[in-house]
């Protein structure tokens, strides 16, 4: 099993921390929130910098599978609209000399501050998000890389089917998806989530590159985040798809900090072995 986590759910004061022997083969890196040491902002980055941070990454046989870079695409504010997709082209701009070919990111919020609002679900942020995205991929293009986009109930691309109308909105290959089912999960749809996982492969498995892994539980009638294996996430009804549909493809655990890394890594290979095709 391909299995890795974001950097940054690891708790390290330096780079050398960050890249860990707990027998993962990749990584989420969002620059910003994982080398808080190091001088990130925009303008900061070269190949210098890029592949200073890539060896040390692969010094220990580990890949940089994802550059996080999760912006407002959508922003409100034209100004800092602008300043969010000029920060992802810089990531897109070098992320081959991180040895990385995937710049992800969700879809924004007409709102400056993140969160659930049914006013994502219109037409105009939909087709917002559309030109933003084009603009990405146009860049992404000139570069040989990967904008991956990942879905989720908080933003304009709340479910697998506008997933689906935004992949041919845009039409490219340098268009593909990190998909993160419980991004999708409501308490209206937690009980049929196998129906989820069927309707995203359906529509666009073809385009998945990335999986995240966290998990669920539901408390005080909300869907809450737990870590990996503390939840309600059929991991087996998912990984039995990935087994016939997506083999060896990297799963990145996501919301899954110490103490529960180990168990989770555990929980993930003892389900992923016991899956069948």
């Amino acid at each position: 099993m391909n299995i890795g986590i974001r950097a940054h759910d690891i708790e390290a004061d330096s780079l050398e921390e960050l890249v860990n022997e707990k027998g993962l083969t990749s990584v989420q890196l969002a620059l910003s929130k994982s080398l808080k040491n190091m001088n990130t902002d925009f303008g900061a980055l070269s190949p210098g910098f890029a592949r200073y941070i890539g060896n040390a990454f692969r010094d220990r046989e580990i890949q940089i599978a994802v550059l996080g870079c999760y912006i407002n695409m959508i922003h409100p504010d034209r100004t800092e609209r602008n300043k969010a997709m000029d920060r992802f082209k810089e990531h897109i701009r070098f992320a081959r000399d991180f040895g990385c070919s995937i710049v992800g990111t969700e879809t924004g919020n007409i709102n400056a501050k993140m969160g659930y609002t049914e006013e994502n679900f219109k037409e105009p942020p939909f087709f917002d998000v559309v030109e933003s995205v084009r603009e990405l991929v146009a860049e992404a293009e000139k570069f040989g890389v990967i904008v991956g986009i990942e879905g989720g109930v908080n933003h304009p691309v709340h479910s697998p089917k506008v997933m689906k109308r935004l992949l041919d909105c845009v039409n490219s290959n340098n268009l593909q998806v990190i998909f993160d089912p419980v991004n999708y999960i409501t308490i209206d749809n937690y009980q049929n989530q196998e129906d989820i996982f069927h309707e995203a492969f359906h529509l666009f498995g073809d385009r998945i590159v990335i999986l995240h892994a966290k998990d669920f539980i539901i408390d005080n009638n909300r869907v809450q985040t737990v870590p990996v294996g503390k939840g309600l996430l059929n991991y087996h009804a998912l990984f039995e798809m990935l087994k016939a549909k997506k083999p060896f493809i990297q799963v990145l655990m996501e919301a899954t900090k110490e103490p529960h890394i180990e168990d989770s890594i555990h929980y993930l290979r003892g389900l992923y072995k016991r899956s069948t095709i």
